[in-house]
């Protein structure tokens, strides 16, 4: 008699092996795998940027003190000159120096061309702040940092791959404050933003900060929140919580003031979602963990991993497919780049032997793959 794991595993290799019959190319195709060791217990939070020559770099955290959010870490990069064949050995591009750790990358390409890179310097558990560098030569050298967080110390959490510059110009980053000196820590989080309209040279706070209700009145957790700009200006936020499904709001005013958040169908576990802009469509694309029922999967983990497409600004999602989806796996912190006809994603891969956020993993998704919905 087939165990539930086995019987787990049967569906959902079925599911992928249905939608990569249509495709031409290898629909799901493995990059990088970086697995932790004693040394280097936990690889995770990065983001991807294709460099003006066509190589893909990848910075990521690397952590050495151990695989805690606390742990000591630096964030290093990995080139590749071949479309993600092959990948240059780690570089450290920002040393921790004091406190606990830097981690969770953001890689963007202003519209000037320059390349901007944000991450969180964790100097305690009250003082954690978005801190931005840019580079001008394709991530061979970067400026000095600057923290993006000036009005007020706090425990600010920005994801990985969060960062985005609006057509005004306009940089928004998505936060979540959970903690400042002195004052208790709220683990439900309270949401807002801050913005930057001089290419990240001030910052400033949103006018709106808002906490999580669900529609009967019980406070919720918010966190990790994400932000993406839709065709008629408007921008959707999307946000992680407890209440068993992404919350989403919007904002018409670039980011300043937002709308009461409210349930999404995009049904999830207390797991962040990615969503983007698909350049050869215009659609729009979430990465998250469905626990709609569609598929298979064990209550409050971050598994299975899917994709779906919407077709309507984020108002509806088509069906979702599957990515990943082991039982014991624990998929989340997804970056999203686009490469040529490639949609690729980093994301933690971990399972119970090795620890959920500990494997990093470089996944490339064929158009063709994505297309056949």
């Amino acid at each position: 008699m087939k165990d539930i794991r086995t019987i787990w595993i049967v569906a959902m290799t079925a599911a992928l092996l249905g939608g990569a019959a249509v495709a031409g190319d290898v629909p799901l195709r493995p990059l990088l795998v970086v697995e932790p060791s004693e040394q280097n217990p936990r690889n995770s939070e990065g983001d991807i940027i294709e460099l003006m020559d066509g190589r893909l770099c990848l910075i990521y955290t690397r952590f050495t003190g151990g695989s805690g959010d606390h742990a000591g870490a630096d964030l290093v990069k990995r080139v590749s000159a071949d479309g993600g064949a092959t990948w240059s050995d780690p570089e450290i591009v920002v040393r921790q120096t004091g406190g606990l750790n830097v981690m969770s990358v953001s890689l963007l390409r202003l519209q000037d061309e320059r390349i901007a890179l944000f991450y969180l310097r964790k100097t305690s558990r009250e003082d954690c702040r978005p801190t931005m560098c840019i580079s001008t030569d394709e991530t061979r050298t970067w400026s000095e940092p600057t923290v993006c967080v000036t009005d007020e110390v706090g425990y600010y959490v920005l994801n990985n791959d969060r960062a985005v510059q609006l057509k005004s110009g306009r940089i928004i980053l998505p936060v979540a404050w959970h903690q400042g000196p002195g004052k208790p820590r709220d683990n439900a989080g309270v949401i807002l933003c801050y913005l930057s309209d001089d290419s990240g040279d001030t910052w400033r706070r949103s006018a709106d900060s808002f906490k999580g209700y669900d529609p009967n009145g019980k406070r919720i957790i918010l966190q990790e929140p994400g932000v993406v700009e839709l065709t008629d200006g408007r921008l959707m936020m999307f946000i992680r919580t407890d209440a068993g499904s992404q919350y989403i709001c919007h904002s018409t005013d670039g980011g300043d003031t937002w709308s009461k958040p409210r349930p999404s169908e995009l049904a999830s576990p207390l797991s962040p979602a990615s969503i983007e802009r698909i350049p050869w469509t215009g659609d729009l694309v979430c990465v998250w963990n469905d626990h709609s029922g569609r598929h298979p999967y064990p209550a409050g983990r971050r598994t299975p991993l899917c994709v779906a497409v919407s077709t309507d600004e984020g108002e509806t999602w088509g069906a979702s497919r599957v990515i990943e989806a082991d039982p014991d796996g624990w998929y989340c912190y997804t970056a999203i780049a686009f490469v040529k006809d490639r949609m690729l994603l980093a994301y933690c891969a971990g399972d119970k032997q090795v620890g959920g956020l500990n494997r990093l993993k470089v996944l490339a998704i064929s158009k063709d793959w994505l297309a056949s919905r």
